[in-house]
This record gives C-alpha cells, sequence and structure tokens, in this order.
C-alpha cells in the first residue's frame, strides 16, 4: 500500500446520497475528495449547503461537464437514474472507474430496464460488464471491476435477508413475499408534497403496489444467486421517520428441510466472515435506530410456533448500507484498500 491519495469525483452531490458520501468520505484516510458537481449550484461553497461538513470538506460545487472529473482515479454518481449513463463511457475510456448508486447498470435484461425507468439505454454494452456492488455476493468481481452498479437499498435489505435460505435450496423459490418500510430520506431531498412533515409524519402507507421498480431487481439478484427463477411478491411502505428500512420477509421450507434445518446456525455460518452483516442472537427484533448512520445490516431469523413459513428480519440505515457506505465499501474494494476504511462507526442513538 503506497501512500498516494486517490482524487474520488462525486456527481450529483446535492442530494441525501451525496452529502452522505462527503460526510464517509470527509474523514477517509487515504481518499482527496477532488471535484464535487452540482449543475444548479456551481459556485457554491459545499460547506454553505451543508454546514455539517463545515471544516471537513474545503470546495465549492463544479459544473459536471468539466474535464477535471477525467483526472479523478474513481467518479461516484449520485445522481437521478439516466444520468450516469451519458458520462461513464467517456471516464471509463479515461481509465477513470465508476460507482453509479442509480438504477443505470443493475438490470441486466434491457427490455425489463428500459420498461420500469421509461428510457432507452445509453450505453448497452457496458450494461453486461457492470459488476453488481454488494460484496456479500460479488466481493472478488468487484475488486477489478472497472464499473459498478451499487444496489437499490429496498434490494440490500431483502437480498441480505433472504440469502442463506436462496443459495442453500431449502425455501420454495416461487412463494417469497417481502413487506419492506422505509424511511422518509429514500424518496430523495427534492419538494415533494408527499414527504412533507404534515403530510406523511404522524402516518404510515403502502405504495407503488402495483408494482416498483426494485422489484426486478431483487428478483434478478436472487435468480442469479440460486441459478433458478424466483417469484417474489415486493411491497414497499413509507415510515414518518427519516432514516431506516426494515424487511420483514416471508418464505416457505421445502418439506425435506424442515427436520434439519436450523436457521440461525445457517444464518451465522453465511455470514461469519462479514464485517457489515451482524446475525443478532436469536429471538431477536432487529430496529431501524439500531443502524442509525452505520454501514450495518442486522438480521434474525425466525420460525413462528404457528402458520408454515419462515420469517427474517432484516434492518439497514438506507442512505448508509442501502447507498452511500455500501459505495464507499465497493470504492475500498476497487481500489485496494481495507473494505472497512470509514465505515466502521457505530449507529447513532437516540
Amino acid at each position: 500500500m503506497t501512500g498516494i491519495m486517490k482524487k474520488i469525483g462525486i456527481v450529483g452531490a446535492t442530494g441525501y446520497t451525496g452529502v452522505e458520501l462527503l460526510r464517509l468520505l470527509a474523514t477517509h484516510p487515504q481518499v482527496e475528495i477532488s471535484f464535487v458537481t452540482s449543475r444548479s449550484n456551481v459556485g457554491m461553497r459545499v460547506d454553505a449547503m451543508f454546514p455539517n461538513l463545515r471544516g471537513f470538506i474545503d470546495l465549492t460545487f463544479s459544473n459536471p461537464d468539466s474535464d477535471a472529473l477525467s483526472e479523478c482515479d474513481l467518479v461516484f454518481f449520485a445522481t437521478p437514474n439516466g444520468i450516469a449513463m451519458q458520462q461513464t463511457p467517456a471516464l471509463l475510456n479515461a481509465g477513470v472507474k465508476v460507482i453509479d448508486l442509480a438504477a443505470d447498470f443493475r438490470i441486466k435484461d434491457l427490455d425489463v430496464w428500459s420498461h420500469w425507468y421509461g428510457m432507452t439505454h445509453a450505453c448497452p454494452d457496458l450494461v453486461a460488464e457492470a459488476v453488481y456492488g454488494l460484496p456479500e455476493i460479488n466481493r472478488e468481481q468487484i475488486k477489478t471491476a472497472r464499473l459498478i452498479a451499487n444496489p437499490g437499498c429496498y434490494p440490500t435489505a431483502v437480498t441480505l435477508g433472504l440469502l442463506p435460505l436462496i443459495t442453500q435450496g431449502s425455501i420454495h423459490l416461487n412463494d417469497i413475499i417481502a413487506d419492506t418500510k422505509s424511511g422518509i430520506s429514500g424518496a430523495g431531498r427534492q419538494a415533494n408534497i408527499g414527504t412533507l412533515l404534515s403530510e406523511a409524519g404522524e402516518s404510515f402507507k403502502a405504495y407503488a403496489v402495483d408494482g416498483h421498480r426494485h422489484q426486478p431487481e431483487i428478483a434478478q439478484t436472487l435468480s442469479l444467486a440460486c441459478g433458478e427463477p424466483v417469484d417474489l411478491s415486493f411491497t414497499p411502505h413509507l415510515l414518518p421517520i427519516i432514516r431506516g428500512i426494515h424487511a420483514t420477509l416471508y418464505v416457505k421450507e421445502l418439506h425435506k428441510a424442515k427436520a434439519s434445518l436450523n436457521l440461525q446456525a445457517m444464518y451465522e455460518d453465511f455470514y461469519s466472515n462479514e464485517p457489515f452483516v451482524d446475525i443478532l442472537p436469536e429471538g431477536s427484533h432487529p430496529e431501524t435506530r439500531a443502524v442509525k448512520s452505520s454501514n450495518m445490516c442486522r438480521i434474525s431469523p425466525h420460525r413462528p410456533a404457528t402458520g408454515s413459513r419462515i420469517v427474517i428480519l432484516s434492518v439497514i440505515d438506507n442512505l448508509v448500507k442501502g447507498a452511500a457506505g455500501q459505495a464507499v465499501q465497493n470504492m475500498n474494494l476497487m481500489l485496494g484498500f481495507d473494505e472497512t476504511t470509514a465505515l466502521m462507526q457505530p449507529a447513532l442513538l437516540p
């Protein structure tokens, strides 16, 4: 390991994911944030928009079209869907590694992607090359990748909760239910009546029940993990909290597995070497506040005394393990750093 600092650029750094990236990278000992963009805030100091970064980030927002991006070692895109695919080919050709925190490179079937995201892909040849950035399943590929599709927040919580059972062939693959809840920050930083405090506070509701774009992403990842098609019912809900995702996952055991399947031992063994997956003591009920601002996913599998289903509880911070923290985890792997660098802070309480 050399002492040379890697130059990092962030495109679209004015959203919640962008400021979370800045917060995590500000104290990273092996990188230098050299370029931060915002098309509508060019020339504005970063700490004028985000006063929590005062004394940590001494930069102004620049235009994302600047050639300076090509001088970075790695660029994060914390932009709306459809932006990264416009600039990624030129950056890769310049030798810059790219991590896209949106969905431009997550779904391999371009017809499925176009259906859910309503646009034609600008660089379909790169979709096949992009590595899905969930280190718990693709760690070795991430290390040598030049383009990472950072997973969505819901897909991270759901996939990590289901992986042990999916990969060991212990459940029916055509009957999986993901009942998920997210804090309001998952909707982004833009003005939206539905996420105003007076609208979302002291309330709770489902949304996108007819179909959510994270469903095909989850189904694709699980199908690749087990080598068979997976039928997943996915329903998201909006919680009146700022951060956090809680996924309650319901699956049916195969009859032959019931007698011998020790859920707790299976999950503990499967994730025994994972620094950011914590299998709680048997019978636990993970809380979103136990992962607030941390890169940890906490999981607890249950077999209720009544009924025929296994229930898995999985919680993450949607802005950290569900977005920026996982992106930094991927960056560490891509640049040859210790995977946990800048990511070992405990959760915030209260």
